[in-house]
């Protein structure tokens, strides 16, 4: 497979998955929602190991403890989520990746949170809560 590559939407950050992702997922839960402002966040794990930011630097904001969710801090683009819970992984919001299309989430995470009116009406497999390292809380 080739590197995943994206960035922000104002170019100022950029990055480089050098690695298959190790997994790519819906994220239901309300924080995801909030730091995205969409209904259902889409994720692709990767080992941090693998992670190179070729542009730009991040901006980190602990979102709860445990929790770093990091952004662009020119244009506020949400790029990445990263816990204590899963450590040497940094997930990264399939929508700023370059090639979004190569990457469809495989399963759903907290689906117990998920809004009433929104249904992807797919057949991929729904858990509760998190799926093993997938496990927010």
């Amino acid at each position: 497979m080739s590197p995943v590559r994206g960035g922000c939407l104002c170019g100022a950050v950029r990055f480089s998955i050098d690695a298959p992702p190790l997994w790519t997922a819906y994220c239901h839960c309300r924080s995801c929602r909030r730091a995205t402002g969409a209904p259902v966040a889409a994720f692709v794990g990767a080992a941090a190991s693998s992670v190179t930011f070729t542009a730009g630097t991040r901006a980190i904001h602990e979102s709860s403890p445990g929790v770093r969710r990091g952004f662009c801090a020119s244009c506020g683009t949400p790029l990445t989520y990263e816990s204590d819970e899963v450590p040497g992984e940094v997930h990264f919001f399939t929508g700023t990746c370059d090639d979004p299309d190569s990457l469809p989430p495989a399963l759903h995470v907290w689906c117990e949170a998920a809004l009433a009116w929104f249904d992807t009406d797919d057949a991929l497999v729904r858990h509760a809560r998190g799926s093993g390292r997938l496990d927010k809380g």
